[in-house]
């Protein structure tokens, strides 16, 4: 059932920008290990742009069977490796993660996290965030603190654990996308551009917590 090496791998990632959400990249299998897929740089579909991706960034894949068939799965970037060419490391799914039926359900969980932001005119508000995963968030809107579309802010997000452990994580994000609610609210989504991967690995960590917390309910 699993792709092997050589075979190629149909890409799209995880991203609040919906232009970014709808762009499908090419990739092939270098290697397989027990736990990962080795792969090559992501070329996007009728061009030779490469894309870059970033530690614990998201992934929705499939793949073509040899009967024609697609199969799906969903995971993340590990890593990376140094060879002849970059290599990026993504998590191998378990077999039962496997799909003939595409899923677009990224580990992006609902979550209301304190999160401190400041614009570059130095003003600063305290939102709280709709939803969180590795590659951005989603912040409710500030009526004493406006943002506008391609704002950078720099962020500071309080992440608490299961083990009642709290962590602070600092990012600098773009604001890609301004959604009106219906309660008159802005719903406002951000992708980070600026992170560190342990910053990142801190938000994976709660989103892998708060899915555990889903399925044992």
């Amino acid at each position: 059932m699993y792709p092997k090496i050589n075979e190629i791998l149909f890409i799209q990632i995880a991203s609040a920008d919906e232009k970014e959400a709808i762009k499908e990249y090419k990739s092939r299998i270098a290697d397989v290990e027990d736990n990962s897929f080795l792969i090559e740089v992501p070329m996007q579909q009728g061009s030779s742009r490469l894309k870059r991706l970033f530690f614990g960034e998201e992934l929705s894949i499939y793949y073509i069977t040899e009967d024609g068939v697609r199969h799906y799965f969903n995971t993340y970037v590990t890593g990376f490796e140094e060879d002849v060419v970059r290599l990026v490391r993504i998590r191998k799914p378990l077999p039962d993660e496997i799909s003939k039926i595409q899923r677009r359900s990224f580990l992006r969980v609902h979550a209301n996290l304190e999160l401190a932001i400041q614009a570059e005119d130095l003003t600063r508000a305290v939102a709280l965030t709709e939803d969180i995963g590795g590659g951005g968030l989603s912040i409710y809107g500030e009526p004493n603190f406006s943002l506008i579309e391609g704002q950078k802010l720099n962020c500071w997000l309080l992440v608490p654990y299961r083990n009642s452990a709290i962590e602070h994580v600092a990012f600098e994000a773009e604001v890609v996308r301004i959604k009106e609610l219906e309660t008159g609210r802005q719903l406002c989504m951000l992708k980070f551009v600026q992170i560190t991967d342990s910053e990142r690995q801190k938000i994976i960590k709660f989103c892998f917590e708060r899915q555990l917390d889903y399925r044992t309910k």
